[in-house]
């Protein structure tokens, strides 16, 4: 038989086939009597319900199957290939606050890996306020600092801007930012037409990220009609709007929040846009959505290709041409899951959530670095960073395959699940009169704020757990150094560069005209006569209204709480000289103890407390002399459920007469003898149901941690 001969007859045609009944009732066998939905069906934030299984059955009514890549409602992606001609952008955030800052790292970096310009800007920028006027705080935080055409060019020095991909997210400066832009590509002799990328306004994230805009939304939305309809005429591989789901992620929203408000933002814009002349085949090819990929695999592959099936749905109601119809995305790791503590765990979550982003199809990718959320990133975080991109590309061979998920009966069953749920939820939105209602009325707000309570209750009891952090805290780390950024030396920096380029009298004549007639041609001319960005964006708002006020998502991280404990603890020790310490008092022969003391070293370890092992003791005068002879502030007793009864009351007694102020701490939770072992004197319980958060600050409050 040759290797591509088809056999006449089934393999293992000698074994009968399993039916899905079959295998129900072997995995309820395993079970041993415990709920097969209980035990086996896993309920997400989504709201969706996990089976342990999927087969044919489960996708066969999908509508989505039958679709190729390159076809509507592009759910297997936007290309007929995929990856395989054009691999997905390697567009890495370089968040450095100085111009020359980035360029020296774009320039370090465009050779070994990256291949196209993601240029960050920091509070002031997008707030359209020059470094020298703008509050001293915003200078360089978050990105970096342009306030002029110089800056854009020391930024971009040596890049051609023909060849390399260029993404800014600059909101409501846009406008007086692709005036920048647009000055260096002319003063530098480039075609505009070969400019390709994303500068990116968002009016609604931004609001709902900060809780207010700085002028009216009207004025707003007649700034992005005029904007995409330059783009459209002069350089039609420009997206004008980038959609962000960063802001309800950070927030802590789920997959389908983060999906059905970005959507919910679209299609307002494209209603704006329509509203003011902009038709919906010129509209949604100038937007792109961009989204942040978190730990749970699978749904964020699903969840990035349900987006560009609700999108299609969605431009195609507008009236949309299917080429109106593609979606293209961006996506960077998440920083909702990254942790101080344990920094270099980062590494590993952002492969995963790298890989998610490759498999979903995205256009463009940031990887953050294993060090973000704490200080700028250096070369070393920088490369393994970028080196991600490389592996799943060159490695693993993720761009060999246009949607290599595709088929996957849970990927597909998961696909339509999520594209159900947040089109349900996107009509809620809808009726709420819209996302800008929506905020407003604080509807997503309320929305996210449930999920993200859950997310808190679920991680403090440990159901979630976070390496490092909640579970399996490193006592050996070395904290690395985060260096003081001194924003009052960054200012003055700015400022004195500033000074020698402002050239407000030559400017005046071109601000005027721009205030009149509102056109970036009038805008690129005010640039190169040495207007600012701040007042290329304070001659747009000459006559703007107020801007609105929703309340803001704010920001987090899940570990925050738990590296509190953790914070505390440390200053604590270094104010003191002395780490708390709590004895395990090991009770009876080893396979009795171990396995809970390790669980309770563990278990206070988390908050960085010292732990101390006792001997083995087999009678209470034998543990009572070890724990007074150990000084500690906290004893747990580590034994068995049917050893507890003989030991505990006289034990705890005990020791509550000899030592009244330690703290006593039981591993586990013998359910029928808790009370009277409180009434002996047991303070409380380590098991896997306690809520370890609450359990541990209430000791760091007994012992005076943090007071």
């Amino acid at each position: 038989m040759s290797e591509h001969s088809t056999p006449s007859e089934p393999l293992f045609k000698d074994f009968p086939l399993p039916s899905y009944d079959d295998w129900r009732a072997a995995a309820e066998k395993t079970l041993k009597g415990a709920p097969f939905e209980k035990r086996l069906v896993s309920r997400t934030y989504e709201g969706i319900d996990l089976q342990p299984i999927y087969n044919a059955a489960d996708i066969q009514d999908l509508p989505h199957l039958g679709s190729l890549p390159g076809q509507a409602p592009f759910v297997r992606d936007i290309s007929p290939l995929g990856d395989r001609l054009h691999p997905w952008d390697v567009a890495q955030e370089l968040p450095h606050p100085l111009p020359a800052q980035f360029n020296a790292a774009l320039q370090a970096d465009l050779p070994r890996g990256q291949n196209a310009v993601n240029l960050p800007l920091d509070a002031a920028t997008l707030a359209g306020l020059d470094a020298d006027q703008a509050p001293t705080e915003m200078v360089g935080e978050g990105g970096v600092s342009i306030s002029s055409l110089a800056d854009l060019e020391t930024a971009l020095a040596g890049v051609n801007l023909e060849k390399t991909p260029f993404y800014a997210q600059a909101s409501t400066t846009a406008f007086a930012f692709t005036a920048l832009v647009v000055a260096l590509l002319e003063k530098q002799g480039k075609d505009l037409k070969k400019f390709r990328g994303a500068i990116g306004m968002d009016p609604l994230g931004q609001l709902a990220r900060t809780g207010s805009l700085p002028r009216d939304l009207p004025g707003i939305y007649d700034v992005m009609a005029r904007l995409t309809g330059w783009a459209a005429g002069n350089t039609p591989s420009l997206h004008t709007i980038t959609v962000q789901g960063h802001p309800y992620h950070d927030g802590g929203a789920s997959a389908v929040q983060e999906l059905a408000f970005a959507l919910a933002t679209g299609v307002e814009y494209l209603r704006e846009l329509a509203e003011r002349g902009v038709d919906v085949n010129v509209a949604a090819p100038r937007i792109r959505m961009a989204f942040s990929l978190g730990g749970n695999l699978f749904m964020e592959i699903a969840r990035l290709r349900a987006a560009r099936l609700l999108w299609s749905r969605a431009v195609a109601a507008f009236g949309g041409a299917e080429s109106a119809q593609k979606l293209a995305l961006h996506g960077r790791t998440s920083r909702f899951n990254k942790t101080a503590f344990d920094p270099y765990v980062n590494m590993l979550r952002v492969t995963t959530e790298a890989f998610s982003a490759v498999m979903g199809g995205c256009d463009s990718l940031h990887v953050g670095a294993f060090d973000e959320i704490m200080r700028e990133p250096d070369e070393f975080s920088r490369r393994i960073s970028r080196n991600v991109h490389t592996v799943l590309r060159e490695e693993s061979g993720l761009d060999r395959t246009a949607d290599p998920a595709g088929g996957s009966y849970y990927v597909e069953w998961l696909t339509d699940a999520i594209a159900r749920e947040a089109w349900s939820l996107f009509q809620r939105v809808e009726k709420e009169g819209g996302m800008y209602a929506a905020l407003c009325n604080g509807f997503p707000q309320s929305e996210i704020g449930r999920v993200a309570g859950k997310r808190a209750a679920n991680t403090a009891s440990r159901r979630d757990r976070i390496v490092g952090i909640n579970m399996y805290a490193n006592m050996k780390e070395k904290r690395i150094s985060v260096p003081t950024v001194d924003r009052a030396t960054l200012q003055r920096q700015r400022g004195q560069m500033l000074s020698q380029i402002r050239n407000e009298a030559e400017a005046d004549a071109a601000l005027s005209t721009l205030t009149q007639d509102g056109k970036l041609e009038d805008a690129v001319a005010a640039a190169r006569a040495g207007a600012t960005l701040g007042a290329i964006a304070r001659a747009l708002r000459t006559d703007a209204g107020d801007g609105p006020r929703a309340t803001a998502i704010p920001a987090s991280r899940v570990a925050i709480p738990f590296e509190s404990l953790r914070l505390a603890t440390e200053r604590h020790t270094e104010a003191t000289g002395e780490r708390p310490r709590a004895l395990l008092l090991t009770l009876g022969k080893v396979h009795e103890y171990k396995p809970r003391a390790d669980f309770s070293r563990g278990f206070l370890e988390v908050a960085a407390f010292e732990m101390v092992d006792s001997p083995a003791c087999d009678d209470v005068e034998q543990a009572v002399e070890a724990a007074v002879k150990a000084e500690a502030p906290m004893v747990v007793f580590c034994g068995s459920d049917a050893g507890y009864p003989e030991r505990i009351p006289t034990l705890a007694a005990r020791l509550r007469q000899e030592r009244p102020d330690t703290i006593l701490l039981l591993a586990g939770y013998p359910q029928e003898h808790v009370d009277s072992f409180r009434g002996a004197g047991v303070d409380d319980f380590i098991h896997l149901r306690a809520n370890c958060l609450e359990l541990l600050t209430t000791l760091q409050q007994r012992l005076g941690v943090g007071a």
